[in-house]
This record gives structure tokens, sequence and C-alpha cells, in this order.
């Protein structure tokens, strides 16, 4: 199938998909920076929270979160005329990290969401990534009247190593999520690409 645009007298471009993931603890934003910025209207299997629920849903600091997404969310975007970005944003509770596996399967990159107000939440993706050697970038979401700490000093917090990308963004703007993925894909590819001139030297 041909998605690209052509001009008169040119053929149309094929474009090159990759898949990113959208990572991170429970209620930090994952789900509103898919929809933020996928072009198509986003996949979502968000349920309610219910009361059977309380006793494993930690809600310190989300108190007002009403749902939960229990399988993933997925949108598109275009970043240029032959690139496109498939987003995959995973549960972030504990219960379903079982689905992490399938969903990273031929994963180019991740995107690490993260809030300094519960940031020991990220501890889980930011390990899951660097077991498996996929790169990511760490993506503060600003959330408002959150505390603002220097990066370095979430850098710190989080032990990073001093490869990996922190950037801060809004999860419900467009154009800073576009940065944070556009950041993300930078980094895979300049992190694939050292890998395999480690391997050949």
């Amino acid at each position: 199938m041909i998605f690209g645009r052509s001009e008169r007298g040119k053929p149309p471009v094929e474009p090159v998909t990759l898949k990113i993931l959208v990572a991170g603890g429970f209620g930090v934003g994952k789900t509103t920076l898919v929809g933020a910025v996928s072009e198509i209207r986003p996949l979502r299997t968000e349920e309610l929270l219910t009361e059977a629920g309380r006793p494993v849903d930690d809600l310190r600091g989300v108190e007002g979160k009403r749902t939960t997404t229990v399988a993933m969310d997925f949108g598109r975007i275009t970043l240029r005329e032959d690139l496109v970005l498939y987003l995959f944003g995973t549960p972030g509770q504990e219960r379903f990290w079982f689905m992490w596996d399938e969903l990273s399967e031929g994963a180019l990159g991740a995107v690490v969401l993260a809030d300094t107000r519960r940031l020991e939440d990220s501890f889980a993706a930011v390990d899951y990534f660097e077991r498996r050697s996929i790169p990511f970038l760490v993506a503060v979401n600003r959330f408002d009247g959150a505390s603002r700490h220097p990066a370095e000093d979430v850098r710190r917090a989080l032990d990073l190593d001093p490869g990996v990308p922190l950037v801060m963004c809004d999860a419900r703007d467009r154009e800073s999520v576009k940065e944070v993925l556009i950041g993300v894909v930078r980094h895979a590819m300049t992190y694939t690409a050292d890998r395999r001139r480690a391997v050949t030297t």
C-alpha cells in the first residue's frame, strides 16, 4: 500500500514506518501523549477503575483518575513524507506488565514518561528497556502544580546512564510531544549505529 503524497510526474513515496513505545507509571500521561499527537483517532483500551482494583491500584498523586489502560493505546503520526511513527502506549499498572513483551517486539525505541511527583513509578520502565537494550528517552511530563526540578536532579534520581536523553514536555501539547518523538528517533538511530560499529571493530 502506498501512503505517501506524490507530485506531478513523480511516483508516490512509500514511507519508512517505525514503532515507538510510550511507557511509564500509572497515570503519568501516556494516553494523553498518544492522543495529543496522533493524526488518526487513537485506539484506546481504557476501562473504568473499580472498587475491586482498589487494593492493587496505587492512586496516590492521581486520586482524580477514573480510567486505566488495560492493553495499549495506539496512534500514528507522519513526521515527514517518508517517515511515519506508530505509537504504542503501554499499560502502567504492574498487573498488566505482561503486555510489555508483546508490545516491545520490533520497536525502534521508547519514551519513558515520568512524573516528578511519583518518580519511583518510572524505575520499572527504565529497568525494562535497559535490560533489553532498547534505546529510550526520558520525558518529564510537567503537570500543572507539580514542582519543577532541574533535569540533572531528575537524571540522578533515576540513575540514568549519561547517554540517555532527558527532556521536559507537556503531554497535552502536540508540538511538545513531536519534539519528544523526534528526539527518541534520533537517539535510537545513533544508538543502533554505535552498536553496529562496536560489533564490527
